[in-house]
């Protein structure tokens, strides 16, 4: 017989509520924790079921389920607005599964198992399509893509306002490109190209430079309404830049990177003159110039200061500027910059080999608001810069990466910073000492950077943390420092730190015993309660054994999504590692793990604090899997779907 207690929490109990209201309440949630509330009872398992026919947001880019596991997930849903899904287990057959005419925002990531078919099919039937992203389609071997089915995608999307399209477009897309972008849409006013040569962008703009052109040739203007354009070319040249500045008449953000296989001649090459063409109709809010050192040590050797001044004239009204591999270009250019943008707040610089501290030396007398500052493998830069700097006292952003010659003092000007979020200092030539300073910022910071600071040891995790309290720091790379060993690390889980992201990438001196610090670590039980590391990167740390992967297994980290390892580990105990967490991406060819945050965007990158992964909870948790199990991964997921 129950007693008093139990049939009054049993009268209480939430699936009692009425369906409405209960519905009310769970529709507000997103599809992971959705998804866990559909495994507790069979009422809110019907009511969940009922929800995913209607919720106009479905968002799932932490995991790739496969097109079994989706396909419960999508039901038909004539409210669906926005999808969001990493595909790299999805291909062709999984197109009608998501594909929805209701659709107004569409982001699909890792599309190499599908063809140029997902660009036709989103085309015939998105019509209402707004917002598109399609990332690295068609590059497993055997696909491809066809002009036609661009032709088909840009015909149909009529209400397309921004597109992106993060794959090789020159392997494909090569003929007839210019003609087929007549059919874009109106109203598109952004769009980004992952990778596309000069030559075909400027045949786009200035058909007239195109082969076989007819003189009687007309052709309506191209893109008329683009206002942020953000292209990853072979050369930025004169030529693409003038017809772009020429052509763009609303443009307000140009993004363009190159990264040259061999040393471009002057033809194909960014001179003083390219420089003088930007910013010809006067809207030009963000410009990025930025020479890429991924396949050859290359700079923009024919531009110095005059093209600076030339530059400068047409871009007072600048907000934001990002210039990369200006190897020319002295203290006199860049400080024309910023005393002739007064309206700057982001300043990008890399590869400044002669940008120095007089540059910042007068930055007090002017009128700038820096909030984001970027000066990355700037060698001349000492500690008198940032102390000049910090004068911008709203600095939110600042990347000092590979600036060897910043050391303690440099620390001590930028803890007069309050707002600071983002700090990187790879390289410098700080102390244990030093890093005592940040405890003035250390509880707004976000993300935090030392990588390769040989200076380093132990003592900085206590330096840091020791004595500090509600600290928000979410990533934090301890990565190539020689003498962190494991004694830090078990200091860092004293100190409950609440870090999502942890790097320590070449520590000879990393072992197991981290390894089972973090796995038992705790952080504020106000807000989370065990592990909360969605990254961790232990690559070529030395006393990483196979005990660790034990520690690995479920139940621990349990929101563990990426994973970096040795690749001298024995591969069975990587793949029963895969076994054990299906959804765990196991990195072991020294591969960066997630997106790189910092070299993309000037935006600080932050997380949801309450965001719990409750989603790989209700997939993988209904039993923990022994060491010695197989497991078919989607049908035994499968069970704890609504469906």
């Amino acid at each position: 017989m129950a007693s008093p207690e139990e049939e009054e929490e049993e009268e209480e109990s939430l699936d009692q509520l009425p369906g409405t209201v209960l519905g009310t309440i769970i529709s507000k949630l997103d599809v992971a924790s959705i998804c866990s509330v559909a495994s507790t009872c069979k009422t809110f398992n019907a009511c969940a079921s009922h929800i995913l026919t209607f919720i106009p947001s479905f968002h799932l880019l932490d995991i790739a389920p496969s097109i079994d596991l989706l396909r419960p997930l999508l039901p038909p849903n004539p409210y669906l607005k926005s999808l969001k899904l990493d595909c790299a287990r999805l291909d062709d057959s999984a197109i009608n599964v998501f594909v929805r005419d209701s659709l107004h925002q569409l982001y699909l990531h890792n599309c190499a198992n599908f063809s140029g078919k997902l660009l036709s099919e989103i085309g015939g039937k998105c019509a209402d399509l707004r917002y598109l992203y399609l990332g690295s389609v068609a590059e497993k071997r055997g696909r491809a893509i066809h002009i036609s089915d661009l032709e088909v995608l840009l015909r149909g999307c009529t209400q397309l306002e921004e597109l992106i399209l993060m794959f090789d477009v020159p392997l494909f897309l090569r003929h007839n490109f210019a003609q087929v972008w007549a059919l874009a849409s109106e109203k598109l006013t952004s769009l980004e190209i992952g990778c596309v040569s000069s030559v075909m962008v400027t045949e786009l703009l200035i058909p007239s430079l195109g082969h076989h052109r007819s003189p009687n040739h007309f052709r309506p203007p191209i893109l008329p309404g683009i206002q942020k354009l953000c292209l990853s070319v072979d050369y930025i040249t004169d030529t693409m830049v003038g017809a772009i500045s020429s052509v763009l008449v609303n443009l307000t953000h140009l993004d363009l990177r190159d990264a040259p296989l061999i040393e471009p001649i002057s033809a194909y090459d960014l001179t003083n003159s390219g420089l003088q063409q930007i910013n010809q109709h006067g809207k030009l809010k963000h410009l990025s110039l930025v020479r890429s050192q991924e396949f050859l040590f290359t700079y923009f050797r024919r531009v110095n200061d005059l093209g600076m001044l030339f530059m400068a004239d047409n871009c007072a009204n600048m907000e934001s500027i990002c210039l990369g591999g200006f190897c020319r270009v002295t203290d006199a250019g860049f400080k024309t910059i910023l005393h002739s943008c007064s309206s700057l707040y982001k300043l990008r610089v890399s590869y400044g080999t002669h940008l120095s501290d007089l540059v910042f030396h007068e930055i007090s007398a002017t009128s700038l608001s820096l909030t984001h500052v970027s000066l990355r493998w700037c060698n001349l830069l000492t500690n008198h810069a940032i102390k000049n700097l910090v004068s911008n006292t709203h600095l939110k952003v600042l990347d000092l990466r590979d600036c060897k010659h910043l050391g303690d003092v440099a620390l001590r000007s930028i803890s007069t910073l309050p707002e600071l979020k983002i700090l990187l200092l790879d390289g410098s030539n700080i102390s244990d000492y030093g890093l005592s300073y940040l405890r003035g910022v250390i509880n707004s910071l976000v993300s935090l950077s030392v990588r390769g600071c040989k200076r380093l040891t132990d003592k900085c995790i206590s330096a840091l943390f020791e004595g500090s309290s509600k600290l928000e720091l979410q990533q934090l790379d301890l990565s190539n420092l020689p003498n962190l060993s494991d004694n830090g690390v078990l200091t860092l889980a004293k100190c409950r730190v609440p870090i999502s992201e942890l790097r320590m990438r070449q520590c000879p001196l990393i072992g197991d015993t981290s390894v089972m610090a973090l796995a038992s670590m705790q952080v504020d039980e106000d807000r989370w309660h065990g592990c909360r590391l969605r990254l961790l990167d232990l690559y070529n740390c030395g006393g990483i054994t196979q005990l660790s992967f034990w520690w690995l297994k479920k139940p621990y980290f349990p929101r563990l999504r990426w994973l970096g390892v040795t690749g001298s580990i024995s591969r069975d105990i990587v793949d029963a590692l895969s076994r054990n967490r299906p959804f765990l991406h196991v990195a072991c060819q020294a591969e960066e793990l997630g997106s790189n945050q910092w070299d993309n965007s000037f935006g600080l990158y932050t997380l949801d604090h309450d965001e719990v992964d409750e989603l790989e909870q209700l997939l993988e948790e209904g039993e923990y899997i022994d060491e010695e199990m197989e497991v078919d991964n989607d049908a035994e997921l499968m069970e704890y779907l609504p469906l």
